[in-house]
């Protein structure tokens, strides 16, 4: 049970990015324009979804899952800060919670690893 909730909680915490990732290339132009409004540049954005749907790609099957969580941990953090600061909006503090409490999840995957059904522990699979 312990290896196949290692697992699943691995897919629960990345699935967020996949979808996103995705969803910024069905809506490139927009998540562009988006993003130069807020002060990023919208040239960022194939590097974002790379990290994104690669990122969560990489944390489900668990491979570099300490490497990749501290990427994406540092990604939400930074995106927590760019995109949802307004914390007078209780709409935009809620996001800000949401992603300060991602980067919590991708610590502890940084600290203690993919565990269960991943890449990383392939051999101590038994």
């Amino acid at each position: 049970m312990e290896k196949i909730s290692q697992f699943v909680a691995r897919l629960l915490l990345a699935q967020i990015f996949l979808l996103a990732g995705i969803s910024k290339i069905s809506g490139y132009s927009d998540t562009q324009g988006y993003m130069d409004a807020m002060g990023v540049p919208g040239t960022l954005l194939p590097l974002v979804i790379l990290l994104e749907v690669g990122g969560a790609l990489a944390i489900i099957i668990g491979w570099k899952t300490r490497l990749v969580s501290v990427a994406l941990a540092l990604f939400t953090l930074a995106a927590a800060v760019i995109f949802h600061s307004n914390l007078a909006d209780q709409t935009q503090m809620i996001m800000f919670m949401k992603n300060i409490a991602i980067a919590g999840g991708f610590t502890l995957l940084a600290v203690h690893g993919a565990g269960g059904y991943s890449l990383d522990n392939r051999s101590s699979r038994a």
